[in-house]
């Protein structure tokens, strides 16, 4: 099926029309706006540094303290997201996001930054879940990759305009506050929107009402299944990688060229910008791809981690100021080749699981991404506390943890492509 065309699948919901446009299109707002608020404190961080007198330890830790808080709740609502109402928690949510990013620029000490961006958490918490189960029951599976990848693009887009917007504005209009405050008028307004989205019950195919199991038996049973599990591992330290790249690469743009934080910002946008054409060029890719090869799914992110992994070395080889236009060049590369797989590892959740269970399984995905990859950016903090506090310090740690988890992120893929296709045809034969 190529055409999105309106085809019923349940009492009351169908598939594609005007209702699935509208959905995707609120849902991938959304998610940019998410990914604004979260990618601001990493263009302020250091002004916010110095403001509130942070080591590099503690300005880590608001990072990682963010995604463990995301990881440890993301799992429990999204289990109940499958089990009440898609765009009320979506809604809902944004709400919360929007008004705790205001109160992190109302912080007045390292404590009170990280209860906000904690509480932050609390509201991101299911978004991605609530989302990606809305909108991929929304169109025929076919099209998953592509407008998955298309909802993706939030991330890069959503970054990019974090760290313009957010650098301008603190470089500009009155410190590092001023974005937070900025930031959190979009959430609420959009939010409010998704209270008006079409909404689906998961049922069987006969139309009777699925019976749910509890929380550690759909867990269990989302584990066992090998793709998935190995998905899970491999996405971890992918986002490991991710974090670190996000959350650093503006600190250390800073300290090796001495540039303002808005300047840092535009060229961390420069790096964004490879990540969304990665995104959305990934999802169209996988679906072709996957038609000729019943692996592709899982075999397209472990070559393309693997490159990502090489190019990470010669970039940070490079990074210096007599050779940062290379430097950058390289960077944009990775940017796109780590997020070409980002598409299909997130179509393998829902491709493997029974329609009861989907939101579940892209939650345990962002517990294992938030959980298994949040300790990346402490730990980067950590290691250049300990060479320095310097950016040659800076440096190192942020090279070490990128390079491994990459790597460590191929390998996981390249196990799981393995098991991939009987998997799929299990959870078709369990319909």
């Amino acid at each position: 099926m190529n055409k999105i065309n309106s085809v019923p699948i349940k009492p009351g919901f169908s598939r594609g029309g005007v209702s699935a446009h509208i959905s995707l299109a609120v849902c991938t707002l959304l998610f940019t706006i998410n990914f604004m608020d979260r990618s601001v404190l990493s263009v302020v961080l250091e002004p916010m540094k110095k403001d509130l007198g942070l080591s590099d330890t503690q300005a880590g830790l608001l990072q990682t303290a963010f995604f463990i808080s995301l990881a440890l709740l993301s799992t429990p609502v999204a289990y109940l997201v499958d089990r009440w109402s898609r765009k009320k928690a979506i809604g809902i949510m944004a709400l919360l996001w929007s008004g705790f990013t205001f109160l992190t620029g109302i912080g007045r000490s390292f404590l009170h930054v990280a209860t906000a961006r904690v509480a932050v958490s609390v509201g991101e918490a299911g978004f991605s879940s609530g989302s990606i189960a809305l909108i991929t029951a929304s169109y025929p599976k076919e099209l998953r990759g592509r407008i998955i990848g298309i909802f993706n693009l939030g991330l890069p887009i959503g970054s990019a305009l974090g760290v313009i917007i957010g650098g301008y504005l603190s470089a500009n209009f009155g410190g590092w506050r001023t974005p937070f405050y900025i930031f959190a008028i979009p959430g609420v307004l959009f939010g409010l929107t998704a209270f008006f989205l079409k909404d689906y019950k998961t049922e069987t195919n006969s139309g009777s009402t699925i019976k749910h199991n509890g929380f550690l038996k759909s867990a269990r049973s989302l584990f066992a299944i090998p793709s998935l599990r190995w998905t899970y591992f491999g996405y971890a330290m992918l986002n490991a990688s991710f974090t670190t790249l996000f959350a650093w690469f503006p600190a250390l743009i800073i300290r090796i060229s001495g540039v303002a934080e808005d300047k840092a910002g535009s060229l961390m946008a420069l790096v964004l910008i490879g990540t969304a054409i990665g995104t959305i060029s990934g999802g169209f890719l996988v679906d072709g791809w996957q038609r000729r090869n019943n692996q592709a799914r899982m075999q397209l992110p472990a070559i393309a981690t693997l490159i990502a992994a090489l190019t990470m070395i010669a970039a940070l080889y490079l990074f210096t100021l007599k050779m940062m236009v290379l430097t950058f060049v390289l960077m944009i590369f990775l940017g796109a080749i780590c997020c070409l797989g980002i598409p299909a590892l997130q179509s393998v959740t829902q491709d493997v699981v029974s329609p009861n269970l989907k939101g579940m399984s892209f939650g345990l995905l962002m517990f294992m991404m938030y959980f298994g990859g949040g300790w990346s950016p402490v730990v980067v903090g950590m290691i250049s506390d300990y060479l320095g506090g310097d950016s040659q310090g800076l440096l190192i740690g942020f090279a070490s943890i990128c390079i491994s988890t990459l790597a460590l992120s191929s390998i996981c893929f390249y196990r799981g492509s393995r098991y991939y296709p009987q998997d799929v045809l299990a959870a078709e034969n369990n319909l």
